[in-house]
């Protein structure tokens, strides 16, 4: 295929260089947006006089008919192209003729790459915004069934104060709500449309930028003609909410597989979710939240890869940028693919509360709680919480538990403990007492629900 740009050329360029230089493998997913980036640009021009209603006619046709070729597989894109734009482009000509010459005027590859990655991109957050939605209503559903749940709560891995399974779950559904809000504050500043910035300079051409920018859903134009060819702020802004994402995929997939294990049986994933051993046929293997977990690392070097891919460049563009698509469509097609896995497994996942409940019997979760019994009778807490301790070393030595340790004992080391003590530190007292606002509790878990299902019902 000969080069748009080959009129100053002597010779051809060498093959290995061609194909070193080709992204059409990568781009090629934008031909839907660099379509609807030239239908609005002819528009544009015919609106200003710059072309002829005829040549804005035979335009559209074209790019309509090759739309509907490439979306019905009739026509197939040429891996020898150099990119996207440029087979749209000459097809466009074969098809038309010089009408399809005319479309590239005043533009530039590089704004109209600048506005296809920019549609494409807001499209793709269309998308993870829709999958985040759909996660956030499954730990809804989830931890509603869950809110009397009771399971221990831990720090550092240790078994801390009695908790619910349902207030564990909805900790996620806040991250995955700012996730969504990440993502549409990116979607915000994404939204300017670099169209009409052309090479670096702007054009002699007398154009409208506000209505191509209009007719895309841009909320208005980028102001600076050598800062719309050459940010990637966007892509860099994305890849960073995508990698939250991810880390918060990874860390929720961390505790399935730690949950799932024999060690804690908190849940069994379903049969549809997991995979065997070659060898050892009892094995059920956490194996999807484990990739989920390994694939977070690819997210985070896409970012890394972006932020030292621009840091040295001079403005405006530079063929550097070519790789920017490769690293932020790698982004977010992984982070689709995991919330798309991530869905159905935690739907079906069957939570296991005789297990949950038995293991926040041990390890002294109410310990705080007799704690707070003394100085609610009046002893500073810093006391109470030296006694407390001496109680759990005592219980410690005698196999014994707070709730299993008699009375006589407990009122050696203060004489403010009484009968009443037991029902106090009873493991669902412990639970329901904790109603402060953000709090386990029945009561604060139902405000918490509410909170994300207003968050969800507001679209």
């Amino acid at each position: 295929m000969d080069k748009m740009w080959a009129g100053r050329f002597q010779k051809a360029l060498d093959q290995t260089a061609d194909d070193f230089n080709s992204s059409i493998g990568v781009d090629c997913r934008m031909y839907r947006q660099d379509i609807r980036g030239s239908l609005a640009h002819a528009a544009m021009l015919g609106a200003k006089g710059i072309i002829s209603p005829a040549d804005v006619a035979a335009i559209e046709n074209g790019l309509n008919s090759i739309l509907v070729d490439l979306d019905s597989g009739a026509l197939a894109i040429d891996p020898a192209a150099e990119d996207i734009h440029m087979f749209i482009e000459a097809e466009l000509t074969r098809r038309i003729g010089e009408a399809g010459q005319r479309l590239h005027t005043a533009r530039s590859r590089n704004d109209q790459v600048a506005l296809d990655i920019r549609l494409t991109l807001r499209d793709e957050i269309t998308e993870m915004i829709a999958l985040l939605r759909s996660l956030l209503t499954v730990l809804v559903e989830q931890a509603d069934a869950n809110k009397n749940t009771i399971m221990p709560g831990y720090t550092h891995l240790q078994r801390a104060q009695p908790i619910t399974f349902g207030q564990h779950l909805l900790a996620y559904a806040m991250m995955l709500m700012r996730d969504i809000g990440r993502l549409q504050d990116t979607s915000k500043r994404m939204n300017y449309s670099p169209l009409g910035c052309c090479a670096l300079a702007g054009t002699t051409y007398d154009t409208d930028r506000g209505m191509v920018a209009e007719m895309l859903g841009f909320d208005g134009v980028v102001a600076n003609s050598l800062d719309g060819v050459s940010d990637r702020d966007f892509a860099i802004e994305l890849a960073s909410a995508c990698s939250i994402i991810m880390m918060h995929l990874s860390r929720l997939s961390e505790e399935l597989i730690l949950w799932s294990s024999w060690e804690f049986r908190f849940v069994e994933l379903d049969d549809a979710f997991t995979t065997g051993s070659s060898i050892m046929p009892q094995k059920k293997n956490p194996d999807l939240p484990e990739l989920v977990r390994g694939k977070t690392g690819r997210v985070y070097g896409n970012q890394i890869t972006l932020l030292t891919l621009m840091k040295g460049l001079p403005l405006a563009y530079n063929k550097d940028m070519q790789e920017d698509k490769e690293a932020i469509f790698d982004s977010v097609d992984t982070v689709k693919q995991c919330l798309a896995v991530m869905i159905p497994l935690l739907k079906t996942m069957h939570p296991l509360p005789d297990s949950m409940y038995s293991a926040a019997q041990k390890g002294f979760l109410n310990a705080t709680d007799v704690a707070d019994y003394l100085t609610r009778k009046g002893m500073p807490f810093r006391s109470a919480y030296h006694i407390v301790g001496q109680l759990v070393a005592l219980c410690l030595e005698r196999g014994e538990t707070l709730d299993s340790l008699p009375l006589d004992i407990y009122q050696k080391y203060s004489p403010l403990f009484a009968a009443d003590l037991y029902a106090d530190i009873d493991m669902t007292a412990c639970v329901q007492k904790r109603c402060s606002e953000g709090g386990t509790s029945a009561q604060s878990l139902e405000k918490q629900l509410d909170i994300v299902r207003s968050f969800l019902a507001q679209g």
